[in-house]
């Protein structure tokens, strides 16, 4: 190994061969100061022993995928994780045992799951946010500063979201992680006073509540738009994703971020010091 390479965050991508795992190793490969040293996959994929960079379009980069976790957490420095909840709780355990950097971006996760997480993270750095995007986290920050600045009284929030149509949860993480910064602003709890279904007839809206509409279809890659409707105005604050690298280029940059942070659990707010 190189000197060069010894400074380099050497960083396993799990979930490797799927579309945001091939993604995730094409930013690495184009962002100074980190490189893959693992790749995993599922038991029984049929990519396992494929060489990671190659699968991803970036080259041979001498790490086959493999379906064994532990190994290439014992050699890294952190993982970046886009996978399903119940993985990145066992991902969680593992990176608390290597004490190693943990970047989750998986999302769908119930309230059990995030404190499955957050136990982890006594041991383990993780970095955790419904979106990785630097643009969706400087959006919430927004979000939140409106909702305090333009009273329940005078201003309802909705919260609009589009994604493709393959996507299984809904609301999706990124539309939550705005739905808790209008919470925020709002000095209230969002569990308590969110809106997700509307149908038949439902009365009034609720003064105070912050409603979720879905959509799904297509190829889209993530919209999201949060209305603060007043009377005779509206305002709309928006975020349009167009390529999943931005959100693999984000996730990087957090697992060099937390690179020497005690353990805990960190957001990306903490990653662009906007916390």
């Amino acid at each position: 190994m190189s000197e060069e390479q010894a400074r380099e965050m050497g960083l396993v991508v799990v979930g490797a061969a799927g579309r945001m795992g091939q993604t995730l190793i094409r930013a690495i490969a184009t962002i100074a100061g980190a490189r893959v040293v693992g790749a995993v996959e599922r038991a029984g994929s049929p990519d396992i022993g494929k060489d990671a960079g190659t699968l991803a379009g970036v080259g041979e980069i001498g790490v086959p995928i493999t379906d064994d976790p532990l190994p290439v957490f014992a050699r890294a420095d952190g993982v970046l994780d886009f996978t399903t909840p119940a993985a990145s709780i066992e991902f969680a355990g593992y990176a608390a045992q290597a004490r190693i950097v943990h970047v989750i971006g998986t999302t769908g996760c119930s309230a059990a799951d995030d404190a499955a997480i957050a136990a982890a993270a006594r041991h383990a750095t993780i970095v955790k946010s419904g979106n990785m995007s630097l643009g969706v986290n400087l959006l919430a920050v927004l979000v939140e500063q409106a909702a305090a600045a333009l009273s329940a009284d005078d201003f309802d929030i909705e919260i609009l979201e589009m994604h493709h149509r393959n996507k299984v949860d809904a609301p999706s993480g990124t539309a939550l992680l705005l739905g808790e910064a209008a919470a925020k602003g709002r000095e209230i709890g969002l569990r308590d006073n969110s809106v997700r279904v509307r149908d038949g007839h439902t009365g009034a809206r609720q003064t105070g509540s912050i409603g979720f509409a879905t959509l799904r279809g297509g190829s889209v890659v993530g919209d999201h738009s949060v209305i603060l409707a007043g009377t005779g105005e509206r305002v709309t604050l928006s975020h349009h994703a167009e390529d999943r690298a931005i959100f693999a280029r984000g996730a990087v940059k957090a697992a060099l971020w937390a690179r020497g942070k005690k353990p805990g659990l960190y957001s990306m707010r903490d990653v662009l010091g906007l916390a």
